[in-house]
């Protein structure tokens, strides 16, 4: 087996893991600020929206300077540090007291984590530029199935018993993440001479002056906005459908479970299909579906519409996000690759930042099913950017 493909089939368990341990207490997030309470003033929906938005708005802001970082110094060293201080982090939100507390740990955990934009970086420059597609793809499927996995039994162990367990559990599994990481994952890493290395601000200007770059990260930014911004309302949602709490943790899990599954068949599928046809297709493709799969969830009436609607939904999204890093790394310079993925890392945080807030504003204003409407208009934005993106017909530079 080459050396690039077992390094692959690990970071594909690491990325399940990980995943897992963070998404296993996302479905319940609104209910333990709400259980929390918060010092200071503010309705559930607002603080809900600030743990969502807190831990983006600072990756945005710390991704590409890791991004650089690994460039120079390595990329198992960043997923490394992304998997214990993760797993430090969350360990200490199960014994958060407020809201307030909550959110500051959660701005804490994006200054530090950042496992899938290191893991990303570290498997484009180790796979052929041919397998680029299939490569990340698998490397998707991997962080998909553990999205799918942990909401599921974090909202079984939220309604069983507790929330605070929950994050505890997610400590564990980022430990033995980056454990893994540790023992096992091999890098041949030799940074580029000093005299060839682009510098930091250099790096980063010639990605934003590059018009395919800046449509790929507008990409990136408009499919996060689409994808999290029904994260804050979700749980109340699924709420107001069911007119109870009982069990609204566990229906949550499983509408975030179904999702992932779908996108975790979709992005194996749609990663090594864009390899044949061309990863600008399979990306405007997706970004149209993901468009039409939310167009009718305003109108649901029951939670299984929802779950079904949004594993739908779950295989658009499976499919565009493989084809858009696929499509960054044929464009890259060579050795870019930590520069590439810590900018696209910061442009998906900006967007999972922004979207918390808006779906929570959006719900008070005109109430929760505005906010699926909201998500399809998004993705309707981002489907005249993609078919810019596919007539341009990129090839490898």
């Amino acid at each position: 087996m080459p050396p690039w493909r077992r390094n692959l089939y690990i970071m594909f368990a690491v990325q399940l893991v990980s995943m897992a341990g963070f998404s296993l207490v996302i479905p319940f997030l609104p209910l333990y600020v709400k259980q929390l309470g918060v010092s200071t003033m503010g309705s559930t929906e607002f603080w809900s929206g600030m743990v969502f938005s807190a831990q983006s708005l600072t990756m945005m802001i710390s991704a590409p300077i890791w991004g650089a970082v690994a460039d120079r110094f390595g990329r198992k060293l960043m997923l490394a540090r992304a998997s214990f201080g993760g797993a430090v982090l969350l360990a200490a939100m199960g014994f958060a007291q407020s809201a307030d507390q909550l959110v500051l740990l959660r701005a804490l955990q994006g200054m530090v984590t950042g496992t899938i934009p290191a893991a990303n970086a570290l498997v484009a420059a180790s796979a052929p530029r041919e397998h680029s597609g299939e490569a990340l793809g698998l490397l998707q499927t991997g962080a998909w199935v553990g999205v799918a996995v942990g909401p599921v039994i974090g909202g079984i162990i939220g309604d069983a018993i507790g929330f605070r367990e929950s994050f505890w559990i997610t400590g564990g599994l980022l430990a033995l993440s980056g454990f893994a990481v540790l023992m096992w994952v091999e890098e041949d890493f030799h940074p580029a001479y000093r005299a060839g290395r682009l510098k930091l601000i250099a790096g980063y200007r010639w990605l934003m002056q590059s018009p395919v770059m800046i449509r790929l990260y507008i990409i990136s930014f408009l499919q996060a906005v689409g994808r999290m911004l029904i994260m804050p309302i979700a749980a109340l949602f699924i709420m107001q459908l069911m007119e109870t709490s009982a069990g609204v943790a566990t229906v949550t899990g499983i509408m975030m479970g179904a999702m992932a599954v779908t996108s975790s068949v979709s992005g194996a599928i749609m990663g090594r299909m864009g390899d044949r046809i061309g990863h600008g297709r399979i990306l405007l493709a997706s970004v149209l579906a993901a468009m039409v799969f939310y167009l009718p969830q305003p109108f649901v009436s029951a939670p299984w519409q929802l779950v079904m609607l949004q594993a739908l939904t779950g295989l658009a999204n499976g499919g565009m996000i493989p084809a858009v890093a696929a499509l960054m790394n044929l464009q890259d310079r060579t050795g870019s690759q930590g520069a590439i993925f810590g900018l696209n890392a910061s442009v998906t945080a900006a967007g999972r930042s922004l979207a918390p807030m808006l779906g929570a504003s959006m719900a008070i204003w005109f109430g929760m099913r505005s906010v699926f409407l909201v998500a399809a208009g998004i993705y309707a934005v981002a489907a005249i950017v993609a078919v810019y993106i596919y007539r341009a017909g990129l090839k490898p530079r």
